[in-house]
């Protein structure tokens, strides 16, 4: 029997009595995923991982896992639980991911939007892992997984970058020139982000010809970008490689070709100031990037700020996308203080395809004396800056009915939390108490 026919056979066999293995997820020759549950509030969904005990390296291992289970970040697969199956095998018990990249790529490649939208928390949480003196050293699609509504990053290969080292005989594209000696640098982790971002693209990390010094040739149908990230990452020599900081700045306005939001006017600078602007704005930008992901869940709390709110009054849930009233028909008169106007995010299909789950954006809107909105601002944006633009844009757009205060009318705060899916977007309003 092959492998995977093998692994499928232990279905059903329980792991040092506490976890079942309830169905075979995958894995290759070396390793099995199997679903199982773990007690926590009640039985939860969980991943666990089984490699062989290999003699010598068990205990390297079981300390490389248990290091990895000490690291926390929101963009990163949380280990629960590693140990020994007997004595030839190991575990580690994961959080459970329904889906992961390599799963989409051979249905189609993913649009330029789509991949800005990956790459920030896939660079937050390798920033992260970096920062901590650890590295990754398989950063590969099916390596970028989704937890409910957020992108993650494994972290069971993660090790400590002085006892980093590559004893993989089988390498791909991914993996850096360097490993074939048995060498794990952060830089390695680069060179993977590299071929990550052209798999995504073109479906193929096949580079056809060499580009200058040894290092791999990009096909010009790349779009930028793009082109630039990976060829600065696919660089023969780690020294000249990009940093995840350049990466950053490169996604940014004006050197980004994916659609954002307006820049404000440019103010006129000498020329010879352009060099230390530019490395200025890629350090701003990366730590405004970590601050908010560090502060910021896809699901989690408000920004600061957002609890000193009173408690909401509730308001009927809105109604689905499907039955949006149009505009022309929305200045229907309606009681006082409630929706006469609602409008969705514009949302394409090719972004909600790349959702499992929810993506969930709260906004809070100042609705004055007549029932516009006069302000509109993020309290929860979620994991992701186009799902929330797009948020925050249809926020701005609403009309309310004007509530009164001793026969006077009075301006309003409410709270609009849109939960967006890959079948269309829900969204609740509720009155703040002023």
């Amino acid at each position: 029997m092959s492998s995977a026919e093998v692994w499928k056979t232990w279905e059903g066999r329980v792991v040092e009595g506490k976890f079942p293995l309830r169905k075979w997820l995958g894995g290759s020759d070396h390793s099995a995923v199997f679903l199982t549950e773990r007690q926590g509030q009640g039985f939860e969904k969980a991943a666990i991982k089984l490699i062989p005990a290999d003699a010598g390296d068990a205990d390297r291992q079981l300390t490389r896992w248990r290091a990895a289970a000490r690291l926390s970040h929101p963009n990163l697969i949380r280990i629960f639980e590693t140990g020994r199956c007997g004595q030839t095998l190991l575990y580690a018990v994961m959080e459970y991911a329904e889906e992961d990249l390599s799963q989409i790529l051979p249905q189609r490649a993913l649009t330029p939007l789509e991949v800005a939208d990956l790459l920030p928390p896939l660079l937050e949480s390798l920033s992260y892992v970096h920062g901590k003196e650890f590295v990754h050293g398989r950063i590969r699609p099916s390596n970028v997984l989704a937890v409910g509504d957020r992108l993650k990053l494994s972290s069971d290969q993660i090790s400590a970058a002085a006892d980093a080292r590559s004893i993989r005989t089988q390498r791909d594209a991914y993996d850096a020139p360097e490993t074939a000696a048995g060498i794990i640098w952060p830089a390695s982790d680069l060179w993977s982000v590299g071929a990550t971002v052209v798999a995504t693209l073109l479906q193929d990390v096949s580079f056809s010809q060499e580009g200058s010094q040894g290092d791999p040739g990009l096909p010009k149908t790349l779009p930028e970008p793009f082109r630039g990230i990976a060829r600065e990452c696919l660089r023969f020599d780690p020294k000249r490689r990009c940093s995840i900081a350049d990466i950053v700045a490169r996604l940014q306005p004006p050197g980004r070709s994916v659609p954002a939001e307006p820049a404000p006017a440019p103010v006129p600078r000498p020329s010879g100031s352009r060099g230390a602007i530019a490395v200025g704005v890629a350090v701003v930008v990366l730590v405004l990037g970590l601050i908010y992901f560090f502060a910021n869940g896809k699901s989690g709390p408000s920004q600061p700020g957002a609890s000193t709110q009173a408690a909401p009054e509730p308001v009927p849930a809105m109604a689905p996308a499907a039955s949006v009233p149009k505009p022309a028909e929305a200045a229907k008169p309606a009681a006082k203080g409630q929706v006469v106007r609602q409008v969705l995010p514009e949302v394409s299909q090719s972004a909600r395809n790349t959702i499992t789950g929810k993506v969930k954006v709260v906004v809070r809107v100042d609705v004055d004396a007549s029932g516009k909105v006069t302000e509109a601002r993020l309290t929860s944006p979620g994991p992701s800056k186009y799902f929330a633009g797009q948020a925050l844009k249809a926020a701005r757009e609403w009309e309310f009915s004007v509530p009164e205060a001793a026969g006077q009318p009075e301006a309003s705060a409410w709270s609009l939390g849109f939960r967006i899916g890959r079948k269309g977007t829900q969204v609740t309003a509720q009155r703040l108490r002023r």
